[in-house]
């Protein structure tokens, strides 16, 4: 039978010398049931991502609030039908499906929630976590690479996996096959999880089967999506961005040029994270990616040692989470319709296809920041907008 862990109640704060210490977050707190829902439901709403979610809440000051204010909103911002709002039942019967397996969403207010992830700025709001919650309050290190990977290059991962665990990190992966299977094999006596691009309680591959079940036992699963859901090609990059997002550095092991691989090393450099690559022969396409990356500038890694060392000055500067608004304490300012309404077209005529930085949008236009983003909120509602990492925007084609 698996054995189910409790989350643990602790946020990354300072490292040094290579061990980590945490601490309480002064603003964690624990939604209430009817919150939970309001949040699944949220979240879950037609046209809202992370980021929107977080507007909202930050606008609102409740995720109940927020569901009362999006029709409005959407007609705003230029939407002729009806917005998809998630419905009260369909919440509950998620909350239920998880309890069923023994699993918890973990909100990014409450303890347990990985610190890292956390501060991202795309952070799920709502993380469903299945198997032993308690390590991803560990230092963790993402490995990645070929799916399709030669057996050297799977014992390399899995051997360096077994050190990085033996060394108190949390080894993450996906678990594909390949690279992703050999670290989470390398790693279960120590400690690894796995993010998954479908439900918690989807196996994907299929034939991991026997991995995913030692992960819920020994390890722990995490995924954004709600149980029983079967993964589809655009969740794999949204994925990779909580894989990256829960570690202090991501390592490449083998990943052709346009390896989704390659996506993760990406996102770990956007959200400050180190890259590591171990090398290989220019004659195999495999080692593309990792020799690329290398030339622009990630760590060229033989071994468990080389990212231990890389990654102990960082472990040495702050690692505190960003300060999260503490949703439903602060007065909401209010904002005059009359400003919104002047400011709507000044805003939309400074949008184009092509990703602008929001801040350039309030230099450029004069406009106040809470303006600018009630406008912008407006229109992504409506589905008019593209968010895009480095706080870009840009109108939808």
């Amino acid at each position: 039978m698996a054995r189910h862990c409790s989350p643990t109640s602790f946020a990354l704060d300072d490292c040094h010398g290579g061990e980590a210490h945490y601490r309480m977050s002064s603003d964690q707190r624990t939604l209430s049931p009817s919150e939970r829902i309001d949040w699944l439901r949220l979240i879950r709403s037609e046209n809202v991502g992370p980021i929107t979610f977080r507007r909202l809440l930050e606008r609102f000051g409740s995720a109940a609030a927020a569901l009362a204010a999006l029709p409005d909103l959407a007609r705003k911002g230029g939407r002729t039908k009806p917005i998809g709002i998630w419905p009260r039942k369909a919440a509950e019967q998620e909350v239920k499906a998880l309890e069923a397996l023994g699993a918890v969403a973990l909100a990014w207010c409450e303890p347990g929630y990985p610190a890292l992830l956390r501060a991202i700025d795309d952070a799920p709001p709502l993380l469903m976590v299945r198997g032993c919650a308690h390590l991803l309050a560990r230092p963790a290190i993402a490995m990645v690479g070929a799916r399709n990977a030669s057996l050297n290059g799977r014992k390399l991962a899995r051997d360096m996996a077994a050190e990085l665990a033996k060394a108190g990190y949390l080894v993450v992966s996906g678990m594909a096959r390949g690279i992703d299977t050999a670290a989470h094999d390398g790693a279960l006596a120590g400690g690894t999880a796995a993010v998954l691009a479908g439900g918690v309680d989807v196996i994907y591959p299929p034939e991991n089967d026997k991995l995913y079940a030692a992960l819920v036992d020994r390890g722990v699963v995490v995924s954004e999506m709600p149980p029983g859901l079967t993964p589809q090609a655009s969740h794999f990059p949204r994925r990779n961005r909580i894989i990256s997002g829960l570690a202090l550095g991501v390592v490449v092991v083998e990943a052709t040029p346009r390896s989704g691989s390659l996506i993760t090393a990406r996102l770990a450099a956007e959200q400050g994270r180190e890259v590591f690559a171990v090398p290989g022969s220019p004659l195999d396409p495999r080692s593309g990616g990792p020799n690329k990356l290398i030339r622009d500038g990630a760590t060229l890694t033989e071994s468990a040692d080389d990212v231990i060392s890389g990654l102990s000055d960082l472990l040495r500067r702050p690692l505190g989470e960003r300060r999260r608004e503490a949703f439903g304490d602060a007065p909401i300012q209010p904002l005059s319709d009359q400003d919104i309404d002047a400011a709507r077209r000044v805003i939309e005529e400074a949008l184009g296809v092509a990703p602008v930085q929001v801040d350039e949008i309030i230099r450029a236009t004069g406009l106040s920041s809470p303006v600018v983003a009630m406008v912008l909120l407006e229109l992504d509602l409506a589905g008019r907008l593209d968010r895009l990492p480095g706080n870009r925007v840009a109108i939808v084609g």
